[in-house]
């Protein structure tokens, strides 16, 4: 299966954290989305394989990405996971509409390989966050 997906992070407290080459992150507490894609035909590329990835227990997997640098630390708690089944990239769509409702996001994290500012935005409350996604 081919598509998107988003991940919601919950952070109870605030905490600094380091993200590989972007340095020291401070996350606020509430919720973060994170959106990514899987748009492989089979393996690891796939996107029940990405999401499967991203819930692994941190010691089963080696640090890559941005997103793993964030839930490999105590701090971080996903939530919800939504699946987008599709065979478009959607991705930076979704990353461009969230960030019009969101209240803030953290710059050039997961968006290293697009144009977008970021794929990783904060939302204070989950009550906005929960409207904008159903």
């Amino acid at each position: 299966m081919k598509g998107s997906y988003i991940l919601v992070i919950f952070f109870g407290t605030g905490k600094e954290i380091r993200i590989g080459a972007l340095g020291k992150i401070f996350f606020s507490n509430g919720y973060y989305c994170y959106i990514g894609s899987g748009m492989g035909n089979i393996g690891s590329s796939t996107l029940l394989n990405r999401v499967k990835r991203h819930i692994l227990n941190q010691s089963e997997k080696k640090i890559h990405w941005h997103i793993d640098y964030m839930l490999a630390d105590t701090a971080s708690i996903i939530t919800k996971i939504y699946l987008i089944p599709s065979i478009e990239r959607l991705e930076c769509i979704i990353a461009q509409e969230l960030s019009n409702y969101s209240d803030d996001f953290i710059k050039n994290f997961g968006s290293s390989d697009c144009n977008c500012e970021s794929h990783l935005f904060y939302f204070k409350n989950f009550t906005k966050l929960s409207k904008l996604l159903r």
